[in-house]
């Protein structure tokens, strides 16, 4: 039975050290950046948000050491910067932790908490959000996952802020390296009970749900296979991640890279180095 309150990716988690210049670095590879925002004291964290439809990217950096964000910098300790977890759409964040501690699973939360939203009319607003975790230890391929409700999605999902000059529209996979791509895999279907399916390059795909974007777990040597000619340097063997995005005009897309696109096949790259230890790959969609 799959999860009723849980639906496919939200939203990718990419950890940075410098919030302000991931954000700027984002803006040079042609994203449209929100304006910062700053979560609950709990959290102690801050943010820039990158929106597409109907997912979005999240850069996020510790502004303040709290016990809620120490996972997050042990990841950056350990890896550097990097996709650290993947958010889950969570329709009732209450519900879905209930129906995975009926799993045998201990969820942490669900946790309350808000930032507040700059309107592009110049008023201020809140982004509300109740969130729940699967349990720490529960990281396949060593990427967290959590699901997020979303109270206020007209001031997460504004019209202005999902255009961009790269014409990125949304994600169509995550990918995670590991030693064993069938293990994790797996891993992960047991958690949102869903079903793995082998490649034919030996990495394993595992849908997310609601037609949202699949996970695909492989090995770094398969990851470069797939975008040959793109340098891999900073990506770990267990936990390296790339998003493939989906471009609504990849020659659009080549010009607002800049010096930063690697053309692989059919997909313009651009590497982990130029984006804060994230591999991004723009395909046509």
């Amino acid at each position: 039975m799959a999860l009723k309150n849980v639906i496919g990716i939200d939203h990718a988690v990419v950890m940075v050290k410098d919030l302000d210049k991931a954000a700027e670095n984002y803006r040079q590879l042609g994203f449209t950046i929100s304006p910062r925002g700053t979560h609950s004291a709990h959290m102690g964290t801050g943010n820039y948000t990158i929106m597409f439809d109907p997912d979005y990217m999240e850069l996020l950096g510790v502004l303040v050491a709290t016990e809620h964000n120490a996972p997050a910098r042990a990841f950056v300790e350990r890896h550097g910067e990097g996709i650290e977890r993947i958010a889950f759409t969570a329709v009732d964040s209450a519900a879905g932790a209930e129906e995975i501690r009926a799993r045998g699973l201990t969820p942490i939360g669900p946790t309350d908490f808000e930032r507040p939203v700059t309107l592009p009319d110049g008023t201020i607003s809140a982004a509300k959000f109740r969130t729940f975790m699967w349990p720490t230890a529960e990281a396949p391929g060593g990427v967290r996952i959590f699901a997020c409700q979303h109270k206020t999605r007209e001031t997460v999902w504004i019209p202005e802020l999902m255009k961009h000059a790269n014409a990125a529209r949304r994600i169509k996979q995550t990918l995670i390296a590991t030693p064993e791509p069938a293990k994790d895999a797996a891993h992960l279907g047991r958690l949102i009970d869903r079903e793995p399916k082998a490649e034919a390059d030996g990495a394993v795909t595992v849908p997310s749900g609601g037609e949202r974007a699949d996970f695909v777990y492989l090995t770094l040597d398969q990851l470069g296979k797939r975008y040959p000619g793109v340098p891999l340097a900073g990506l770990s063997e267990r936990g390296g991640a790339a998003l493939v995005l989906v471009s609504g005009d990849l020659a659009a897309t080549e010009k607002a890279l800049g010096s930063a696109a690697v053309r692989s096949g059919t997909a313009i790259c651009v590497p982990p180095a130029k984006a804060n230890g994230t591999l991004l790959a723009f395909i046509a969609g």
